[in-house]
C-alpha cells in the first residue's frame, strides 16, 4: 500500500508508564475508517458487536481479558447516553440441532453477569437475539442502559453471513459498532452483512488494533523479531512469507516448528501433524539464517499433567514420544536473539502451555519479551494467557485480542469486518 496520509494515534505504553504518540500510515481506505467517538449516539440504540468468547472452566470464567478490553467503548457510550445492545458469540454450538444442555452451557448469560461485575452496573440478559422478545426489551430501554443478547451462533445465519438474520439484528438498532477485531477476519452476519443496513463505526479498541498492526507492517523497527508457535500453520506460513524481507529473525516453536522439522526429514515422534502441510513445507527452503528452529525439545509418551518428561536434542525424539515444549537451550537461544530487537511480534505458544509440565518454554519466552526494550506486540489467546498468568501484561506494549485475526491482518488476508466499515464510511 502507498502511504498517503498519517494520523496520530494515542496508545498507552504500559511498559514505560507513559502515553506514546504513534504516527500510523494509512492508505486511502483506512482514512475512511470512522470511530465510535465521532458518532452522535445520544438516545439512540447502538448495537455493539464484541467477542466475549472467553475461557470457561467448570462453568467459571477463567479469563475476562476480552471483556475488559471492550469496556472503554462501552463506558464512552454510557457517558453519551446511548442505549447499548451487546452482540456476541460464545463457543462453537453443534452444526445440527442444539440440545438444551448445550444451550445452557453456551448461553451468553454468564457473560452478561461478568460484564456487569466488570462495569459495576446492571447488564440485562435477553434469552434471544432476534424476534419479538429482544424488540420488546429494547423498546423499553432508557439512555445509558445495557442489554446483552443471547449467543449469536445459536442461529445458523450468523456464520452463513445470512442477509435475513443480519436484517433481524439490524432492526434492533440505529447505529452499529464493531468492537470485535478478533472475529473481523470472518464473513459473518453480525460482522460484515449487518453494516449494509446501519450507519457503522469502529470501536475504540478495534481502531487501535488496526493502527498498531498496520504500523507494525508498514514501518517496523529494525531489528524486527517474529516469534510464532501454536496451530493455524498455513496462515503463519503466509505471514512468514509476507515478513521475510522485513524481519531480521523468525523464531519458530510449537506445532509449526514440528511441521517444519518433519519437512526437513527430522523425526518428531508421535507429534500431531497435518501431512498435507508437511508436503507443502518440503518445497520451501528453510535454510535461511533468519529462521530459527528449536535445538532441543521437551518430550513425553503421553499428554497429561502427570506425564514423565525428558529433554532431548532435536533429532533424538523416540517414535512413541510427543514434542510438547521447547527445551532450555532453545529458550536461551531465543533469549539471546530477542535481546537485540527493537520490535517483537509474537503469536502462539511455543509448547502445550496449558499443561504445567509443558509450559516452561512459553513462560520463559514471555519473561524474555517482557524484559525487552523493544516495542512488543503479542497476540493469540494462549500467548496472552501466559503473560497474564505471570503478571507481565503491564510490561507488554500491545496485546491483541485476536490471535487468528492478527495473523490474517499481518499476512495481508481479507478482513471482511474491517472492509465493511471502510465501505460504509
Amino acid at each position: 500500500m502507498v502511504p498517503l496520509y498519517h494520523a496520530p494515534v494515542r496508545i498507552a505504553n504500559n511498559k514505560r508508564g507513559v502515553l506514546r504518540r504513534l504516527f500510523v500510515w494509512y492508505d486511502e481506505s483506512y482514512m475512511r475508517l470512522r470511530t465510535v467517538d465521532k458518532a452522535k449516539v445520544k438516545g439512540k440504540r447502538v448495537l455493539v458487536r464484541v467477542d466475549f468468547n472467553v475461557a470457561v472452566e467448570d462453568g467459571t470464567i477463567e479469563d475476562d481479558f476480552r471483556i475488559k478490553k471492550a469496556i472503554p467503548t462501552l463506558r464512552l457510550l454510557i457517558r453519551k447516553k446511548a442505549k447499548i445492545i451487546i452482540l456476541t458469540h460464545f463457543g462453537r454450538p453443534s452444526a445440527g440441532v442444539i440440545s438444551a444442555k448445550e444451550k445452557k452451557a453456551l448461553s451468553a448469560q454468564r457473560l452478561a453477569r461478568r460484564l456487569s461485575k466488570d462495569l459495576k452496573r446492571p447488564v440485562r440478559f435477553v434469552s434471544e437475539c432476534i424476534g419479538e422478545l429482544p424488540h420488546r426489551v429494547v423498546a423499553r430501554m432508557k439512555p445509558g442502559e445495557i442489554v446483552m443478547l443471547e449467543n449469536l451462533r445459536f442461529h445458523k445465519g450468523e456464520e452463513q453471513n445470512n442477509e435475513e438474520f443480519a436484517r433481524g439484528l439490524a432492526a434492533l438498532g440505529d447505529i452499529y459498532v464493531n468492537e470485535a477485531f478478533s472475529v473481523s477476519h470472518r464473513e459473518h452476519a453480525s460482522v460484515a452483512m449487518i453494516t449494509r443496513f446501519l450507519p457503522s463505526y469502529a470501536g475504540l479498541l478495534l481502531a487501535k488494533e488496526v493502527a498498531v498492526l498496520h504500523r507494525a507492517y508498514m514501518k517496523p523497527k529494525a531489528p524486527l523479531v517474529i516469534a510464532m508457535g501454536g496451530a493455524k500453520i498455513e496462515t503463519k506460513i503466509k505471514l512468514i512469507q509476507r515478513f521475510f524481507d522485513k524481519a531480521d529473525n523468525i523464531l519458530l516453536g510449537g506445532m509449526i516448528a514440528n511441521h517444519v522439522l518433519q519437512a526437513q526429514g527430522i523425526a518428531v515422534g508421535k507429534s500431531k501433524l497435518n501431512k498435507e502441510i508437511v508436503e507443502k513445507l518440503k518445497k520451501v527452503n528453510w535454510m535461511s539464517t533468519k529462521i530459527h528452529l528449536p535445538v532441543d525439545v521437551v518430550v513425553a509418551r503421553k499428554i497429561s499433567v502427570d506425564a514423565a518428561t525428558r529433554t532431548v536434542g532435536v533429532g533424538r525424539v523416540a517414535e512413541d514420544e510427543f514434542i510438547l515444549d521447547i527445551g532450555p537451550d532453545t529458550a536461551a537461544l531465543f533469549d539471546h536473539i530477542v535481546a537485540g530487537a527493537r520490535m517483537i511480534i509474537w503469536n502462539g505458544p511455543l509448547g502445550l502451555s496449558e499443561l504445567k509440565p509443558f509450559a516452561a518454554g512459553t513462560e520463559a519466552f514471555a519473561r524474555t519479551v517482557s524484559k525487552s526494550k523493544a516495542f512488543t506486540i503479542v497476540g493469540g489467546g494462549d500467548s496472552a494467557a501466559s503473560i497474564d498468568k505471570l503478571g507481565l501484561s503491564h510490561k507488554i506494549d500491545f496485546i491483541s485480542t485476536g490471535g487468528g485475526a492478527m495473523l490474517e491482518f499481518l499476512a495481508g488476508e481479507p478482513m471482511p469486518g474491517i472492509d465493511a466499515l471502510v465501505h460504509k464510511a
